[in-house]
């Protein structure tokens, strides 16, 4: 009876035990990382005649400026991982949007198209002044909304590329309809910010690759005291008065756009009929990018930078311009928008 007690005894604590490791490898596994070493720097930029506070990571000290917007719900460091492949032979900045991040405004859920735009614009204007270097714009989701018509603008003189990440008109306006219902789904408190980084990529998240989750899914949290938790630190949906604003025309608006684009996706079922159209007129040039979900920035980095640099290249996007071989001075973007 001893020993069988014994024997008992011994293989609880060993389960115990194994049960104990486990929760520490887990833990581990999805523990947070930072963000430097990839970006280099995080500034706070101040919109004069405004209570409006916008951050910025930066990395990169040459080349043309790619400038990132996230998607809703996201933050700048949605980019992290991409920054710290390209920073060698471009500038990469990412912003955090009204309402996300660490940004501040004085109305954080005025999401609308037209006032994103406007931060956008405001925030290049006094990072760079009246003579910004060659721009490329890249927006993911509702950040690629915003993107779009920040070029059809034709406000920013040096802009010199346009990348959209995995959103097209279609697809977005008919999914309107279910977003509420999507957002009510979703696992909203956290005990800690491990297990939202695990939720991210393993229950029901939107992300597949657990480094990048682990960097920038912690800046898309808040604590919150009342319930000792964490939880979204923005509530998308309240934002549902803007949702058609994003994306209603889009595809239009983005043929209309008088620079060299790029459209990434992770499946051609996303394309409508006037992407389709435009696509095999040439209009802009088009990629698959397999075996990802919606985030191709943060679930295939190494790919998404290739593609990116690539872009630049085939475009010789310079520092200043359109750079022509034999040429000492690059073509200013002003004269050929």
């Amino acid at each position: 009876m001893w020993c069988r007690r014994t024997t008992t005894w011994s293989w609880w604590r060993l389960r115990r035990l194994c049960q104990i490791m486990c929760q520490r490898s887990s833990s581990s596994r999805y523990s947070p990382l930072p963000w430097q070493g990839l970006f280099d720097e995080d500034k706070m930029i101040a919109i004069p005649d405004s209570e409006d506070i916008f951050h910025v990571y930066l990395a990169g000290t040459e080349g043309p400026v790619v400038f990132c917007l996230h998607g809703g719900g996201y933050t700048g460091l949605s980019f992290s991982l991409i920054a710290g492949k390209m920073k060698e032979k471009v500038r990469v900045v990412a912003m955090d949007m009204r309402g996300h991040g660490l940004s501040k405004t004085s109305d954080n859920t005025d999401l609308s198209a037209e006032t994103q735009c406007q931060d956008v614009l405001n925030v290049i204007s006094e990072m760079y002044g009246r003579e910004p270097p060659a721009l490329i714009l890249i927006g993911h989701s509702m950040g690629g909304a915003i993107a779009v018509r920040v070029a059809a603008k034709r406000a920013l003189p040096t802009l010199a590329g346009l990348v959209v990440i995995d959103v097209v008109e279609g697809t977005a306006m008919a999914s309107l309809v279910h977003m509420q219902r999507i957002l009510a789904n979703r696992q909203l408190h956290f005990p800690s910010v491990q297990k939202a980084i695990e939720w991210s990529v393993r229950g029901g998240g939107s992300l597949q690759n657990v480094e990048s989750a682990r960097i920038s899914v912690p800046s898309t949290l808040k604590f919150d005291t009342d319930m000792k938790c964490y939880v979204w630190r923005t509530a998308l949906e309240e934002s549902e008065a803007h949702w058609r604003g994003w994306y209603e025309d889009l595809s239009e608006v983005f043929l209309s756009c008088p620079v060299p684009k790029l459209l990434l996706l992770a499946g051609t079922d996303r394309l409508d009929r006037a992407l389709t159209i435009g696509q095999m007129q040439g209009k802009f040039q088009m990629i698959v990018v397999r075996h990802t979900g919606h985030a191709i920035q943060e679930d295939e980095p190494d790919e998404f930078a290739g593609v990116m640099l690539n872009f630049i290249a085939r475009n010789r996007i310079g520092t200043s311009g359109v750079e022509i071989p034999g040429l000492r001075q690059p073509v200013s973007l002003r004269s050929l928008n």
